[in-house]
């Protein structure tokens, strides 16, 4: 199922290359901001900004991984299985196929509570 989006807003997302590695290396597996920052190989602030962003826009989703002493921590995924960009009488039409379900929206919803 697509989602029509802005064009422009989803587009200044994406013209950063650190949002666009974060998209390509969490695609295929959850990763911990740590883990992001190493393979985009930038500091772990920058790491959180951008996960911020595209978490604002949907892009990424997270989940709570829990440990056994009590700590836990966020990993990130991809919610991105398409971008589609369509040219039509009135301009351009942003469609966005997310790879999570209302299954998965609502367990993050109750994880967060």
């Amino acid at each position: 199922m697509g989602e029509d989006c802005d064009v422009e807003t989803i587009g200044g997302v994406l013209e950063d290359s650190v949002a666009r590695s974060i998209l390509v290396h969490a695609r295929t597996e959850s990763l911990s901001a740590n883990a992001l920052a190493d393979r985009c190989d930038v500091s772990a602030v920058t790491i959180y900004r951008r996960l911020e962003t595209l978490r604002e826009h949907d892009l990424v989703v997270a989940s709570t991984v829990p440990e056994r002493d009590g700590n836990h921590y966020k990993v990130y995924r991809t919610n991105v299985r398409r971008l589609t960009v369509d040219l039509t009488d009135d301009g351009f039409e942003l469609s966005i196929e997310r790879t999570d379900t209302a299954a998965d929206r609502f367990t993050r919803l109750i994880e967060e509570m």
